[in-house]
């Protein structure tokens, strides 16, 4: 065989059952020694497993990562002399699923009716709708747009931000990211799913906290680098009608002594929005190996110098 795949998951098990299942010519699935790893072509890798072991594959020409966020492995630290592949467009629905029950929950007032039904207390809250609220979303690739579809089903108004700036599907606006200082006031829900980049790093802080509505509701899916949570620790506590619904952290497990665990208006969550599947990373893998055996261009290649 021509080709030797080296497994860095924490499910190795299941993706052999699954890889052998595709029956993909001339791919030999290798074990972890030093040997294999300094030898093998390919690597098949959660990034935080491949991360320490790269100075050591000396042989590598391709990475297909399990995650869609490769900065574990794209660092100013790291090689980036082989084709570094991530997962993509299979995150949509499950974010959508994700930002969308925490979102109508709270303007639904879920808690208090679930506490009052507890007490039998026969009591209405000044419940909102979603329609005609506005949501600002930092990032318009696959999952933006799929936020931004299902919230236009809602009846909202959707603006989107990027790097680029370019007009997106289902977008009612798109804006450049040096344009969202602009754009945060006016804003009732804004959403997150920046990639990881030097450029993305703290780009919530205390300044752009403080351009927000009081009763804004945040929401960070995206990558932990985005949020300095000490800042907005300290916008939680100014503005207690505010919401903050966090999925992702710069140290993940987040810390317990962080004090942000101690806010009422903060949902934090560990890292779930929305994970992969082995199932859908091998589907994306298979396709990506045919390619790689006809000499073609790859899915999902990320960019070493922009971190996605």
């Amino acid at each position: 065989m021509s080709n030797k795949l080296l497994l860095l998951t924490q499910s190795n098990e299941k993706y052999i059952e699954l890889l052998t299942k595709q029956n993909l010519p001339e791919l030999e699935i290798v074990d972890d020694t030093p040997e294999h790893i300094a030898r093998t072509n390919i690597w098949l890798a959660d990034p935080p497993l491949a991360a320490p072991l790269l100075g050591i594959g000396k042989n590598l020409k391709w990475l297909q990562a399990t995650y869609a966020g490769v900065d574990k492995i794209v660092s100013v630290k790291q090689r980036s002399d082989y084709l570094l592949t991530n997962v993509r467009d299979i995150f949509g629905p499950m974010m959508s699923e994700y930002v969308f029950s925490y979102l109508i929950s709270h303007l639904r007032h879920h808690n208090s009716y679930f506490n009052s039904q507890k007490e039998q207390v026969w009591q209405s809250c000044a419940d909102q709708q979603l329609r005609n609220k506005t949501m600002l979303i930092l990032g318009t690739g696959s999952i933006g747009q799929h936020l931004a579809q299902t919230a236009k089903l809602f009846g909202m108004k959707v603006i989107g931000v990027s790097r680029s700036g370019d007009k997106k599907a289902n977008f009612d606006e798109c804006t450049h990211i040096y344009q969202l200082d602009e754009q945060l006031p006016y804003a009732d829900v804004v959403v997150s799913v920046l990639p990881s980049s030097p450029q993305t790093d703290d780009i919530f802080n205390s300044a752009r906290f403080s351009k927000m509505k009081e009763n804004v509701i945040f929401f960070n899916v995206g990558r932990g680098n985005a949020v300095d949570l000490y800042d907005l620790n300290v916008a939680l506590i100014e503005r207690p009608n505010m919401l903050a619904v966090l999925d992702v952290f710069k140290t993940e497990p987040l810390p317990k002594q962080d004090e942000i665990w101690q806010r009422d208006n903060v949902v934090i969550t560990p890292h779930i929005a929305a994970p992969s599947t082995p199932e859908q990373v091998v589907d994306i893998f298979a396709e990506n190996y045919r390619r790689w055996l006809k000499g073609v261009d790859l899915q999902y290649q990320v960019d070493f110098k922009l971190g996605y």
